[in-house]
């Protein structure tokens, strides 16, 4: 029971890694709030885990939206110990595509936007909105979702990439200037997971995935989960500001 009585907000927690960090959660004993986008799914999903959670339909890149949210869960709980920031959104795409000299394809404004707004803002939205209340409580947990991605880079994902480095860099700021107010804040870097998302890929592609994995397989959600339980616990205690690789192995490229 590391994280009993924990009152712990985990974003994009209807599905994939979210869920299977708040099914690992409320098995620990935390209070789980899941905030997503897909109510129906969120519902489904706090109903299966039980009484320990609940549902809040959120738009993490509508920032009013989030601090309304933050301030309603802290109202309800009365505290808010761990922030998970794991909703996110791909659209994958080259930078440019040049055929016979001309210029043929480009990566949309639009899904570059989209992309940042989520993945990169939404985390920013979430953190600043929650670390008042983990001040004025004298300490917490924010655990963000990069990837390894954001570490390696990766082909077509110019707007994915720049929104996993740029929440390591973030994750190491918040770690200077939220660590006197007791207030951790660490990095998970998933390699390829068989989320709902991965796993509807081609068997090929996925057999390229696997076979660029020192380990053969594919990560489960929960490999990712339990990472999160353990930074998200005091066996943590003394860890910030640090980006944990759950990967297999893999480098990218390779």
């Amino acid at each position: 029971m590391r994280l009993k009585d924990k009152v712990c907000v985990i974003t994009g927690g209807a599905a994939g890694i979210g869920r299977a960090t708040a099914e690992r959660f409320a098995e620990e004993g935390a209070m789980v709030v899941i905030c997503d986008l897909n109510e129906e799914q969120g519902r489904r999903t706090a109903e299966a885990i039980g009484p320990a959670a609940s549902f809040y339909k959120l738009n993490v890149a509508d920032r009013q939206a989030v601090g309304a949210c933050l301030d309603e869960i802290v109202q309800r709980f009365g505290h808010v110990d761990v922030l998970v920031n794991n909703a996110g959104v791909l659209r994958d795409g080259t930078l440019v595509k040049v055929k016979d000299g001309v210029l043929v394809k480009e990566m949309a404004e639009a899904d570059f936007d989209l992309v940042i707004s989520v993945n990169l803002k939404g985390v920013f939205n979430c953190t600043q909105a929650v670390a008042p209340h983990m001040i004025r409580q004298g300490g917490g947990v924010v655990l963000n979702a990069s990837s390894v991605v954001g570490l390696d880079g990766n082909f077509g994902q110019t707007n994915y990439v720049a929104t996993k480095a740029g929440v390591i860099g973030m994750t190491k700021v918040w770690a200077r200037e939220l660590g006197r107010a007791g207030i951790r804040v660490n990095a998970v870097a998933p390699g390829f997971t068989a989320t709902e998302m991965i796993t509807a890929m081609p068997e090929n592609i996925l057999s390229g995935m696997k076979a660029r994995t020192p380990l053969g397989r594919l990560g489960e959600p929960r490999d990712i989960a339990n990472a999160y339980l353990f930074l998200a616990s005091n066996e943590a205690s003394f860890i910030t500001g640090e980006v944990l690789r759950v990967d297999g192995g893999i480098v990218i490229g390779t």
